[in-house]
């Protein structure tokens, strides 16, 4: 049964890919991929804060407690998704080891809580963490493509991007990751799981800070290079004054 479900998930996930395709036809592949994408992380987004802040019960006390349907329903649906992103990464060849390597430890960390019907909570609230930040990395590619994201709606959109994976999945993630491994409730297996997605989270961290980095850096080049223009400016219209006088 849980096999079905999870290949319906699979079929509906491809069919919405399928749908955009028609829909956008003057498009690429993956544009329709990225939309995919973005659908999948509002709404994963939404059923997980649901499951985390709502439904219950609160990952940071009970890890390691019996998968409640919504949380079970959480889960297929985002393995669903990961099953269809990870085969649309393998036929066009789109993302990186890193990448490759996050998608394949996201599957089987699902699989495990799913098989074993425990530890639903903490991974539905890993889900909630590590999506959160995923409409606004769709939406900084549909910016660039448009050419609208050397702006300040691209700038805003970075930056609140930075902020979420920081705070939320690195530094909320950091004080569960602390949880799962001091209770004595989830198996050894999950908490191997929740150690590598721990890992993957910093890894990508590094690159993010690497970016922000850069980016902060030509801004503030930028800026110099316009306030000694404005300066230059200045001073030809003075001297322009001084002359006609």
């Amino acid at each position: 049964m849980l096999v079905l479900e999870v290949i319906c998930s699979l079929i509906g996930w491809l069919c919405l890919y399928i749908l955009f395709c028609y829909t956008f036809t003057q498009r690429g592949p993956e544009w329709n991929c990225r939309l995919v994408t973005l659908s999948h992380g509002v709404l994963i987004v939404l059923l997980t804060a649901y499951v985390v802040f709502i439904d219950g019960p609160w990952p940071f006390t009970h890890p390691g407690t019996e998968n409640t349907d919504l949380q079970t329903l959480a889960m297929i649906v985002c393995l669903g998704y990961f099953f269809f992103d990870l085969g649309w990464c393998l036929r066009y060849r789109s993302e990186g080891p890193v990448m490759m390597v996050h998608h394949a430890a996201s599957i089987l960390s699902i699989l495990l809580a799913l098989l074993l019907g425990e530890s639903g909570c903490e991974t539905c609230g890993v889900i909630f963490g590590s999506e959160i930040t995923n409409p606004l990395l769709q939406s900084r590619w549909f910016l660039r493509q448009v050419g609208r994201y050397d702006s300040l709606l691209g700038d805003a959109v970075d930056l609140l991007f930075i902020v979420l994976f920081a705070t939320v999945r690195v530094g909320v993630g950091t004080i569960m990751f602390y949880c799962e491994l001091t209770s004595p409730k989830p198996s050894l297996i999950i908490k191997v799981g929740g150690v590598a997605m721990y890992v993957l989270a910093w890894v990508f961290m590094v690159d993010i800070a690497r970016f922000g980095y850069k980016k902060s850096r030509a801004k503030y080049r930028k800026w110099l290079e316009y306030r000694k223009l404005g300066e230059e400016n200045k001073q030809k219209l003075d001297g322009h004054s001084g002359k006609n006088e």
